[in-house]
């Protein structure tokens, strides 16, 4: 994969690849099975690619269900598996309303309001805790 822009991943799911970062942009429903492909082909090209962030943009998605919850909860748990950070980028406010009013917080699932936000976040540098886990240091 080159390192600027790749062929889309997953059908109709834009994947692109800047720098050490894949850009999900999901555009509108998510079905089962491309959900699954999706998270298949993210965990392979993680892997294969070692990029360190991934960054699903849902600006497009005006309604949020608990597939599509679940769907992002699992994709950054799988993603983390793999040595790689998630950021949930666009969350419109009714889609917070919504998965808030579903029960569906998504702990340890990093959001940002934009993009450019996100990839600010995950440019910033990750540091071992005392207690073992990780954390973002802040600056």
């Amino acid at each position: 994969m080159n390192e600027g822009f790749s062929r889309p991943v997953a059908g109709h799911v834009p994947v692109l690849r800047l720098g050490d970062v894949l850009l999900v942009t999901l555009q509108g429903d998510l079905h089962d099975s491309t959900a699954h492909q999706l998270q298949q082909d993210l965990s392979e090209t993680i892997a294969r690619s070692g990029v360190t962030g991934v960054v699903i943009d849902i600006s497009a998605v005006e309604i949020v269900d608990s597939f599509l919850g679940r769907v992002l909860a699992e994709t950054a748990a799988q993603t983390e598996l793999l040595a790689a950070r998630t950021v949930v980028a666009g969350m419109r406010p009714a889609v917070a309303i919504t998965l808030v009013e579903l029960g569906l917080t998504l702990p340890g699932l990093r959001t940002a309001l934009t993009t450019g936000a996100a990839l600010e976040l995950l440019a910033q540098p990750v540091v071992s805790s005392r207690s073992g886990g990780m954390h973002e240091e802040r600056q």
